[in-house]
């Protein structure tokens, strides 16, 4: 076996012993076709208020200014899908965040993978990501051969669905690379697409995320969520999985093995009424290490209200709106 084969069979290895459930690779170049796809879509304003998706756009196309004299990208997948459901009347919270911040969980892999690569393969440069970094990984997964972007904009495997995270590790060191994923399996069905509920997934296979419940439930840090959305967001009360849940590929779902995504009692059983009692010191003991502290306790305040279509009087607006600014 050629070094380049070994040590691509070796770092395969490793992430399965990790965890992941898919590794591949592709060879690290200027992703020019995405470049110009994100541009357009960024021009457009489908980025609402995420500011973030503006910056460092270098950085999101070319990998060499991330790891100077990056050779190879790898992709690693990791199932999230639970075993179980929430209870019908609790306030839905997308499948991703019923556990631990996968942020942490898949850090933490990256590090062991990238100390393994340093131990078995010798001294090489990488740096991995996860989703917080400006790296376009679903065009990478694609590149390095596991899958193809749907009409809701979520990486399909034809395997798995798509309820897993996606990570990137970028590394100068020379691998084996996995050929590009050519086909795309959606066909003609728009499930996705006439399923969501704010009518976010365009025919063009474009994404307006500014209207996304995802965006207005975690990413919009405004007090009041626009009130044309009032009665679309069907009990979502921290994100949304409707697009995945329709999907005809998510049959083929399996429940994740990850211990850390384990969901929490509380999100799985707490009901409206739970949660509107549930108090800011609670909520940061039961959610210390969960991805709902991205919303911050008077996040979800926010969004429990608005789908419980409760008025915010201007005095509580004033106070709460300070708070909010405060923890920003």
């Amino acid at each position: 076996m050629l070094p380049i084969e070994k040590n691509t069979y070796l770092i395969k290895q490793e992430a399965a012993r990790l965890g992941f459930d898919l590794c591949q690779v592709a060879k690290a170049e200027r992703l020019d076709e995405d470049a110009r796809r994100l541009e357009a879509w960024l021009n457009k304003g489908f980025h609402g208020s995420m500011q973030y998706m503006e910056n460092h756009f270098e950085l999101r196309v070319d990998p060499s200014r991330l790891v100077p004299g990056a050779k190879s990208v790898i992709t690693l997948l990791l199932n999230y899908y639970p075993s179980t459901e929430q209870c019908a009347d609790s306030p839905r919270i997308s499948k991703y965040a019923w556990g631990r911040d996968y942020h942490e969980v898949i850090r933490e892999k990256l590090k062991q993978l990238l100390a393994f690569v340093k131990q078995e393969i010798g001294e090489v440069n990488g740096r991995g990501f996860v989703d917080s970094a400006p790296v376009l990984e679903r065009s990478w997964a694609v590149k390095s051969g596991l899958g193809w972007i749907g009409k809701n904009g979520n990486l399909i495997n034809k395997e798995s669905g798509s309820f897993f995270f996606i990570a990137t590790l970028i590394t100068d060191l020379q691998l084996h690379y996995d050929d590009p994923f050519a086909k795309d399996y959606c066909g003609s069905c728009r499930k996705c697409i006439d399923a969501c509920p704010t009518n976010a997934i365009l025919d063009d296979r474009v994404v307006d995320g500014s209207k996304c419940i995802s965006y207005f439930t975690i990413e919009l840090k405004d007090l009041v969520i626009p009130e044309e959305q009032k009665g679309k967001f069907k009990n979502w009360m921290f994100g949304c999985d409707v697009c995945q849940d329709v999907c005809p590929w998510n049959r083929f779902s399996k429940p994740s093995a990850e211990t850390a995504f384990a969901p929490l009692t509380e999100v799985l059983n707490f009901t409206t009424s739970d949660w509107e009692d549930l108090t800011e010191e609670s909520f940061k003991k039961i959610f210390r290490q969960s991805p709902l502290m991205r919303s911050k306790f008077n996040g979800i305040r926010r969004n429990l209200r608005f789908i419980q279509h409760a008025p915010i009087t201007n005095s509580a607006a004033t106070k709460e709106n300070a708070t909010i600014e405060g923890q920003l």
